[in-house]
């Protein structure tokens, strides 16, 4: 007999789980969409497909579901799927959960010992011919372009030896490669990170081991054309703790913060360490290199962001210092200190929301110096969103970040809605830095529904050109990716 699911925050409201995968063949639109709009935008986030088997989860821990909008023409459809990992076909075999606490297989069903626990929920990239679901505590799942069928797990080959990829691999716009890395390579709460590289045609060319200072959370990292930069926060696992049955991180605030760089070139014996006050950033923004310094733009805040990862010492959670902003590290290769320069980004913080997230940019200037990024928002002089749950989908607002002089331009969706993360589509393969379009997925609380936004960059504050209306509503994602219709490969059969 099936239970339900619990009625606590990461199940309640927007966040309930849907279970839905569906085709939706030529969605409404009112507006127009831009003639030059012609690609997928796929996206990627958690849906449980049955209640937890220890009673309660944490919203990190759901299977993956991908879904994709395929615009062209003037015209969008919609469809979505699971990722059919282990995890997910035991369960459903089962009917059951059958996988415990997150990252913590101590906690699972013995049925299930040693299977693979990763859900593929975290992000979809396109790269040397394949799509990728990843989930930065497993390899990547390939998935079939246009349907969305799972493929299965994709080790380069045989070639990875790393047990874990990150679910943020940086793209070199010039070279075509995807830079990567793994954490916790060798298992849970294990501290070792793998350096990787892939090459243009997804061959993988590179995989360097070496340990940071402690076993951390190392969710993000930055690439320039020059330097790797590994940031270690203070976010930190024990493996006898899980063994234990506790939580995977807890927040050490005791511990610095590390930034290990070593040039792209070199080896990962050349890692240069610099030191900082303990923070917290989930995810980069841009980052580039200029002789002998180095920059990186990142959503950084002050502790641990979630507030189901502890405190190790038991502080209560302190939600002013959980808000991200986004900052500015410079780091002097020159100097023979291992400090580095930190200034905020955006000018004057009277003026700033509290909190700046899920970070964007115009991906043809990844590892370059840039000047536009693209973030959610939430702003505390507008009306809150608290049907959006505690993860993933309570921005009040989409800005435009002008790194240069700090300036934000905004769209605001109205009362009673939130934004997901942005997607950034360049106007034409020759439009300057910025000029084109973003794709949000937008949450209409009233009406129960989801619309996917396009917003022209150029009068972002006016609002949508196009909206796409979907008849029902997207749960949170966390992150995704546009694919240009002549980067994919001819469907064999493109069934709807």
């Amino acid at each position: 007999m099936s239970s339900r699911f619990p009625d606590i925050p990461g199940f309640r409201e927007w966040n309930r789980p849907s279970r839905v995968e569906c085709d939706i063949f030529d969605l409404e639109v009112d507006g127009a969409i831009p003639a030059d709009l012609d690609g997928t935008f796929y996206r990627c986030g958690p849906d449980p497909q049955f209640p937890p088997y220890l009673g309660e989860d944490i919203f990190l821990n759901g299977d993956g579901m991908v879904s994709m909008f395929r615009i062209a023409d003037g015209h969008a459809d919609f469809r979505m799927r699971y990722v059919r990992t282990e995890k997910f076909r035991a369960e459903r075999k089962a009917r059951r959960s059958l996988f415990g606490a997150y990252r913590n297989p101590y906690t699972d069903d013995p049925l299930v010992e040693g299977m693979g626990r990763g859900t593929g929920n975290t992000n979809v990239v396109w790269h040397g011919g394949k799509l990728l679901a990843l989930k930065e505590d497993s390899w990547p799942i390939e998935i079939d372009p246009h349907s969305l069928r799972t493929v299965g797990n994709w080790a380069f080959g045989g070639k990875l030896q790393s047990r874990t990829v990150t679910a943020h691999p940086k793209l070199d716009p010039g070279t075509g490669e995807m830079v990567f890395f793994g954490y916790a390579a060798r298992g849970e709460a294990t501290p070792d990170i793998a350096f990787l590289v892939a090459d243009s045609r997804g061959t993988l060319t590179r995989e360097d081991w070496f340990l940071p200072p402690y076993a951390s959370m190392v969710h993000d990292f930055a690439v320039t054309s020059e330097h790797i930069i590994f940031p270690v926060f203070p976010t930190t696992s024990d493996p006898d703790r899980l063994k234990a049955g506790g939580p995977h991180w807890v927040w050490d605030g005791s511990k610095p913060t590390f930034v290990g760089i070593m040039p792209r070139d070199g080896e990962v014996k050349d890692m240069r360490w610099f030191e900082g006050p303990a923070c917290f950033s989930y995810h980069i923004i841009n980052a580039f290199s200029e002789g002998q310094q180095v920059t990186v733009d990142l959503c950084q805040s002050e502790v641990q962001p979630f507030s189901f990862f502890p405190d190790i010492s038991g502080k209560p959670y302190d939600m002013r210092k959980g808000a991200s902003q986004p900052m500015r590290w410079v780091f002097d290769l020159s100097s023979q200190d291992d400090s580095y320069l930190q200034t905020p980004l955006a000018a004057g913080s009277g003026g700033m929301p509290s909190l700046n997230e899920m970070p964007r940019i115009d991906d043809r200037y990844q590892t370059l110096p840039y000047r536009y990024g693209f973030l959610g928002g939430i702003d505390v002089t507008r009306p809150p969103t608290p049907e959006a749950g505690p993860v993933g989908g309570g921005f009040t607002h989409l800005a435009q970040l002008d790194v240069h002089t700090g300036q934000q331009d905004r769209y605001y969706p109205g009362d009673n809605s939130s934004i997901q993360e942005p997607q950034f589509v360049p106007r034409s393969a020759g439009a300057p830095e910025g000029d084109g379009y973003l794709l949000a997925v937008v949450n209409r609380f009233r009406e129960g529904r989801s619309d996917l936004v396009v917003l022209d960059t150029q009068r972002l504050a006016d609002g949508p050109v196009a909206t796409i209306g979907v008849p029902l509503r997207l749960r949170p994602a966390f992150h995704g990716n546009w694919v240009p219709e002549s980067g994919l490969p001819e469907p064999g059969e493109w069934d709807w």
